[in-house]
C-alpha cells in the first residue's frame, strides 16, 4: 500500500489571507472619507485646527481664557433601534440629527454651549455611499446647532454584523460658566413648566414601536391617512435638534451674566424614560411640577402605537415622548417672554404646568410606585417629583 502524497490546493491559506479576504475594505473607508469630507469641514469654525483624518481632532479653547470659571459639560449616546427602520429604507441621510440631537441636547441642559462632537460607525461592510449619507447627516446637524464635527471613526466588523448592518455613537464637549449652569438648585415654587413640541418619536422607544407595528403586521411602506404619508416615513422622522433654541433662550432670558436668581431656570431632554421621569431628575428635592396633559394633543404617530398594541397609557409615558421633546423652566414673570422667544424662532411651545412645593410624604418611593401619574426621581436622581394631571386634549 502506497501512501498518498497530499496535493497542494488553491485555498486562502495557501494563496495567503488578506485583509480584504477577511472581509474589510480598507480602500471602501477611504472612498467614504473623501465622500463626506466636505460636508465635515462645513462645521469647522477658526477654532478647528488640521483637517479631516487626523488622528485627533484640534480644537482651540483659548477663548475659554475670557471665562469667569469655565465647566466643561459631555455626553454621550446612540441612537437606538431606529437604525433597524434607516437600514430597513435604506435611508441613511437622517439618522445623523437623531444621533446630534441625543448628544448636544443633553448638553444644553445645564445651559452649555456644545462646542465639539465627535461619532463612531460600527459596520458589517463598508459602503461608502451608506457611511458618507450617515455623516453627512451627523455633519448637517452639528451645523444646526452650532456645534463643530472634529472626527470619528468607521469601523469595519464582518462577522459580528451583517453587511447592511450598522450603529452610530457619538460624544460631544461643551463649556459653561459656573455661575451660569442651569439645575435643580435654581427651580422654585412657582416656576412655570413650558413644553417644545417634538418633531415626532425621536430616538427612544422604539423596540416598543417596532414590536407593536410587527405585532399589527404593518409593512413600513403603508401609507397611513393619519399621519399623511408612509409608516417608515414617519418612524424615520429627524430628531428636533434643540441645542440652538434652547442657548438663545438663555441668553435673551439671563443674558451673559451668572448670578443666583436667573429666570430661566433650566431644561429637561426628554429621552428615555418619557416626560415625568426626566422632568423629575432636573427638580430639587420637595418640590413638585403639576403637568397638565390638556395643554396639548397627542399627535398621531403616538395614538396610533397605541391603539395598535393597545399599550397602557402608562406604558406610553415612560417610554415615548409623546409630542414633547425639550422642556424649559423659568420664573413666572419670564414665561410670556419664553414662549415669544422659541415662537420666534419657530419652535411650537406652550405653557404646560407650574413648579409648588410638594407634600410632606408624597415624594416616598411607595407612594410613587403605587400611581404612575405620580413619579420622584429618576435614573439614580433623588429629586423633585412630577404629577401628570387631566387627559389629553
Amino acid at each position: 500500500m502506497t501512501n498518498s502524497v497530499p496535493q497542494p490546493t488553491t485555498s486562502p491559506a495557501a494563496t495567503g489571507i488578506t485583509y480584504a479576504a477577511a472581509g474589510v475594505d480598507v480602500e471602501a473607508g477611504d472612498r467614504a472619507v473623501e465622500l463626506m469630507k466636505d460636508a465635515v469641514k462645513a462645521t469647522h469654525s477658526a477654532s478647528v485646527l488640521g483637517g479631516v483624518g487626523g488622528f485627533a481632532g484640534l480644537f482651540d479653547v483659548s477663548r475659554l481664557l475670557t471665562y469667569r470659571r469655565p465647566l466643561l459639560a459631555t455626553s454621550t449616546d446612540g441612537v437606538g433601534t431606529k437604525v433597524a427602520i434607516a437600514q430597513a429604507m435604506d435611508v441613511h441621510d437622517t439618522i445623523g440629527f437623531d444621533l446630534v440631537g441625543m448628544v448636544v441636547d443633553d448638553i444644553v441642559v445645564v445651559g452649555a454651549e456644545p462646542l465639539y462632537m465627535t461619532d463612531y460607525i460600527a459596520c458589517g461592510k463598508v459602503v461608502p455611499e451608506r457611511i458618507a449619507g450617515i455623516v453627512r447627516g451627523i455633519a448637517a446637524a452639528c451645523a444646526q446647532a452650532g456645534t463643530a464635527l472634529v472626527g470619528g471613526e468607521t469601523a469595519e466588523h464582518p462577522g459580528l454584523l451583517g453587511q447592511n448592518e450598522y450603529d452610530v455613537a457619538g460624544a460631544a464637549t461643551g463649556v459653561v460658566e459656573a455661575d451660569a449652569l442651569l439645575g435643580p438648585e435654581r427651580v422654585k415654587a412657582g416656576d412655570v413648566v413650558i413644553g417644545m413640541a417634538s418633531s415626532g418619536i425621536h430616538s427612544n422607544g422604539y423596540s416598543l414601536v417596532r414590536r407593536v407595528i410587527n405585532h399589527a403586521g404593518w409593512a413600513l411602506d403603508r401609507q397611513v391617512s393619519e399621519l399623511g404619508r408612509t409608516l417608515g416615513e414617519e418612524l424615520l422622522e429627524p430628531t428636533r435638534v434643540y441645542a440652538a433654541d434652547c442657548l438663545d433662550l438663555v441668553h435673551s432670558l439671563n443674558g451673559s451674566a451668572g448670578g443666583s436668581d436667573l429666570p430661566l431656570r433650566g431644561f429637561s431632554h426628554v429621552t428615555g424614560g418619557g416626560l415625568a421621569a426626566n422632568l423629575a431628575r432636573v427638580l430639587p428635592k420637595g418640590l413638585l411640577a403639576t403637568v397638565d396633559r390638556s395643554t396639548w394633543e397627542l399627535p398621531a404617530i403616538f395614538k396610533l402605537v397605541a391603539e395598535l398594541g393597545n399599550v397602557p397609557q402608562a406604558d406610553l409615558e415612560r417610554t415615548l415622548n409623546l409630542g414633547v421633546g425639550m422642556v424649559a423652566i423659568v420664573a413666572p414673570e419670564a414665561a410670556d417672554a419664553a414662549l415669544a422667544r422659541l415662537a420666534e424662532r419657530g419652535v411650537p411651545a406652550w405653557a404646560m404646568g407650574s413648579v409648588g412645593t410638594d407634600d410632606a410624604g408624597a415624594s416616598s418611593a411607595a407612594g410613587a410606585s403605587s400611581d404612575p401619574d405620580h413619579i420622584q426621581g429618576a435614573k439614580g436622581v433623588d429629586g423633585g417629583a412630577v404629577r401628570l394631571v387631566n387627559a389629553y386634549a
